[in-house]
C-alpha cells in the first residue's frame, strides 16, 4: 500500500493517535523499554560506610514506590554532604517520579555542577527539558552525554527521540540507525526507530522494524502498540486490532482504530486541506528508570 508523506502539521495531527495508541499523555511514553543508567561511584575518602547504604536502600525504596522513605534518606545524604552526586540525583529522580519537573531540574543542575561528569544527572536535565518541551535544550545535552559516553545507547536514543520531537525525522533516523550499527538488536534504539519511521510517513518501514523487536515474548507494550499504529495507517485493521488487544481492553482498543481511521484519512488529504495541528506531539521511548 502506498503512504503518503506528511509534512510537520500532519506529523503533530498523527501524534494524538500515537497518544491515544500508548495510553498516555504527551512525553510520557517515553519508556515502557527501561534501561538503567549506572555509573559507577568510587568510595570516596570521606564517604562513610552507612551514607552508602543509606543511598542504596533509598535506591531500592525509590524503585519499589516508596518516594517518602527515598525522599528523606536523600535528603540525609545532602545534608552530610552538600555535593554529594548521588544524593542530589536521588533528590531530582524523586521529584520527577511524582510530576514536579521543575524542581527535580533543580537538583540535576546541582549535581551536575558538583561533578561536570557525570552522566546521570545530565539524563535527568535531559528528561526535564522533553517533558517541557524544550527540545532544543534537551538535544544539547544529549549530544554532551554522547561526548562523555561515546555510543551509549541510552544517549543516543534520547537524542532520536528530541530530534524526532523537534520535528527533525531525518536527523533522528541517522542518529538512531548509527547507534544500532553499534548496538545490534538494542530494543529502545529499534522501538524509537520504528516509531519515527511510522511518523513521519512510512508506517510499511516503521513495521518492518518494530516487527524484529516483538517478535520477542519480552516485547513492551509500548513496541507492540506501535506496531500496531503502524498496521492502523497501512490499514491493517485487523492486524492493528489483535496487537492491540493484548494490553488494551476492547473499548479502547476501538478508540484507537477509529483514530487510525482519522489518520488515515488526514494522510491522503492536500496540505492546505488539513485542519490546524492540535497541541499533542507524538511520544517517543526515553528512559525513565531511577538514575544512579
Amino acid at each position: 500500500m502506498k503512504t503518503t508523506q506528511m509534512s510537520l502539521p500532519g506529523m503533530r495531527r498523527l501524534g494524538l493517535a500515537a497518544c491515544c495508541a500508548t495510553l498516555v499523555i504527551a512525553l510520557g511514553a517515553c519508556t515502557t523499554t527501561t534501561r538503567q543508567s549506572v555509573d559507577s561511584r568510587p568510595v570516596m575518602r570521606n564517604s562513610a560506610p552507612s551514607t552508602m547504604s543509606e543511598l542504596r536502600i533509598a535506591d531500592t525504596a525509590l524503585d519499589s514506590g516508596n518516594v517518602e522513605l527515598a525522599t528523606s534518606l536523600y535528603e540525609k545524604a545532602v545534608q552530610a554532604d552538600p555535593h554529594s552526586v548521588a544524593g542530589l540525583t536521588g533528590l531530582g529522580n524523586t521529584l520527577y517520579t511524582v510530576g514536579d519537573f521543575t524542581r527535580a531540574g533543580v537538583y540535576y543542575d546541582r549535581a551536575s555542577k558538583a561533578d561536570a561528569n557525570a552522566t546521570a544527572p545530565l539524563i535527568g536535565l535531559a528528561r526535564v527539558a522533553m517533558r517541557q518541551r524544550r527540545f532544543d535544550d534537551a538535544i544539547s545535552t544529549y549530544r554532551r552525554l554522547l561526548a562523555l559516553t561515546p555510543d551509549d545507547p541510552l544517549a543516543s536514543a534520547g537524542l532520536g527521540a528530541a530530534l524526532d520531537l523537534s520535528g527533525d525525522h531525518t536527523g533522528a533516523q541517522a542518529v538512531l540507525r548509527e547507534a544500532l550499527r553499534k548496538n545490534v538488536g538494542d530494543p529502545l534504539l529499534s522501538v524509537n526507530l520504528g516509531l519515527s519511521l511510522t511518523l513521519s510517513g512510512d508506517p510499511r518501514e516503521g513495521a518492518n522494524v518494530l516487527l524484529d523487536v516483538t517478535r520477542f515474548p519480552a516485547a513492551p507494550p509500548q513496541a507492540r502498540q506501535d506496531l500496531a499504529l503502524a498496521y492502523g495507517l497501512l490499514g491493517n485493521r485487523e492486524a492493528a486490532a489483535e496487537i492491540l488487544s493484548r494490553d488494551l481492553p476492547k473499548a479502547s482498543v476501538e478508540d484507537n482504530l477509529r483514530y487510525y481511521d482519522i489518520q488515515r484519512e488526514l494522510m491522503s488529504r492536500p496540505t492546505s486541506a488539513q485542519p490546524a495541528a492540535p497541541s499533542a506531539i507524538p511520544t517517543a521511548q526515553m528512559q525513565t528508570t531511577r538514575l544512579k
